[in-house]
């Protein structure tokens, strides 16, 4: 099991997981419960249910790089192109936009 949190503005907003093939992103209640919530995308409605798909939701592999970038990322490590979540979790702790992905096993907590 992989896990990353979302940070929409430097804000954790959620978590997302992949588990036995599966994928699945909740928001944490506390981004939820603050005034100035606000959707991390047009298809992550704000809601306490937890949405799941059998692939890497289309917004987070929105978010890996393509072309060169991606290329350089590729050849500088021994990740497949086709493990997505992999790719996420290494080159999107600060891409463009408003949100991030930090891997939790990368973030220990204190």
């Amino acid at each position: 099991m992989r896990q990353a949190e979302i940070y929409r503005k430097n804000i954790l907003a959620g978590i997302l997981t992949e588990d036995g093939g599966e994928y699945r992103f909740k928001y944490v209640t506390s981004y939820l419960e603050s005034e100035t919530a606000c959707p991390i995308s047009l298809t992550f409605p704000l809601q306490e249910a937890e949405f799941v798909s059998p692939i890497l939701f289309p917004f987070f592999d929105g978010l890996i790089p393509e072309g060169w970038l991606l290329d350089v990322a590729l050849r500088n490590t021994d990740i497949s192109v086709l493990d997505r979540m992999s790719l996420l979790l290494l080159c999107c702790k600060d891409c463009i936009g408003s949100v991030s992905v930090v891997s939790i096993n990368d973030n220990p907590k204190e």
